[in-house]
């Protein structure tokens, strides 16, 4: 089993919780993920793991594509490979429109087709089989548009192959997980029901069918999700830390008209509690809008609670990763403790 630690977005002061990633890689966890919203960046610490770690490996969950062009990108986890000795996980994301439009002054266009654009020119990079040429809707490579001196010249890598480093992406939508199975090699579920992986069935068929790896499947594709974890004999405290987040990404990461997250959570079954969120959240009651995250959502795609609960809960995704062959679990912890417990009972 593949299990790693999610240390999510920074606060008001960029850290990186080495003591925590150091107990990881000592208790066999695979990998360690980083992320970036409109404050500290992904990659930084991302470096910083690698360059103090041995063995675990150091993802993105994810790179904002919209913040750095795709040679960038190319180029920065080139690096990081070989600097690592193969330890790097390229994770990218389309963000949203607010953060996309509104924090880098990009337009947000169709994330799709950036995806798959952005996708194809990473490999071609790594691959490093012929200079980068691409022609597309969101990327045109040598750049030829209005502005240009017109003397752009196709380029090869100067690093050398690496076209072994894994890329996964972010993902909230049917669309955007059938994207990740035909072109990627995992994507990373903000959140999950062990007991509803069906939901994605004919999205990762679909994905998979029209992949150019022709054996493409379960078992060859990373389906990870994010766990949160939150640990404790106060049942109600423990479960208010997750809803405090879940009120944030159904309620606020996004607009009323486009918000991935809350769309997802209305499929899981919530509807009229995700539309009750979202109102209660973008009209500034953000306390009562966590106290209406339904309980039975934190139940179901988190770890709430005294230690016999919990694992009871991780019987759960036990299940589902043997049975319906899910990928890596990543858990969002806060403690040492808290990744002890875990290890100790899904890798004994």
């Amino acid at each position: 089993m593949k299990i790693g630690v999610m240390l999510g977005y920074s606060g008001s002061k960029a850290s990186v919780p080495t003591e925590l990633v150091l107990a990881a890689e000592s208790l066999g966890y695979s990998s360690v993920w980083t992320a970036e919203a409109w404050g500290s960046d992904a990659v930084t610490p991302a470096a910083w793991i690698l360059a103090k770690t041995n063995t675990i490996k150091a993802g993105t969950a994810i790179m904002q594509m919209s913040a750095r062009t795709p040679a960038m990108t190319a180029m920065t986890a080139m690096t990081l490979n070989h600097l690592s000795e193969g330890r790097f996980i390229v994770g990218i994301g389309a963000s949203g429109p607010q953060v996309v439009e509104g924090w880098y002054g990009e337009p947000y266009g169709k994330p799709i087709q950036r995806t798959k654009e952005y996708v194809s020119i990473l490999k071609n990079i790594f691959l490093r089989e012929q200079p980068l040429v691409h022609e597309g809707e969101h990327y045109q490579i040598p750049f030829r548009g209005e502005g240009a001196m017109g003397q752009g010249k196709p380029l090869k890598s100067i690093l050398h192959r690496s076209s072994s480093i894994p890329i996964y992406t972010g993902v909230a939508t049917e669309k955007g997980v059938a994207t990740a199975a035909e072109i990627a090699d995992g994507c990373i579920l903000v959140w999950m029901d062990p007991k509803k992986t069906s939901l994605w069935s004919r999205s990762l068929n679909k994905g998979f069918a029209l992949s150019m790896h022709k054996k493409k499947s379960l078992d060859n594709f990373d389906l990870a999700t994010v766990i949160r974890v939150s640990m404790g004999d106060d049942m109600n405290a423990c479960r208010m830390k997750i809803k405090n987040t879940f009120a944030l990404y159904i309620g606020g990461m996004g607009s009323r008209q486009k918000n991935f997250y809350n769309d997802y959570a209305q499929r899981l079954g919530y509807v009229k509690e995700a539309k009750v969120i979202q109102d209660l959240f973008l009209s500034g009651e953000k306390d009562k809008a966590a106290q209406i995250v339904p309980d039975s959502l934190v139940d179901e795609t988190s770890l709430v609670g005294p230690k016999k609960h919990v694992a009871a809960q991780l019987e759960n995704w036990q299940q589902a990763y043997s049975e319906q062959k899910l990928g890596s679990l990543i858990f969002n912890v806060s403690s040492i403790d808290e990744l002890k417990f875990i290890s100790n009972i899904l890798l004994k």
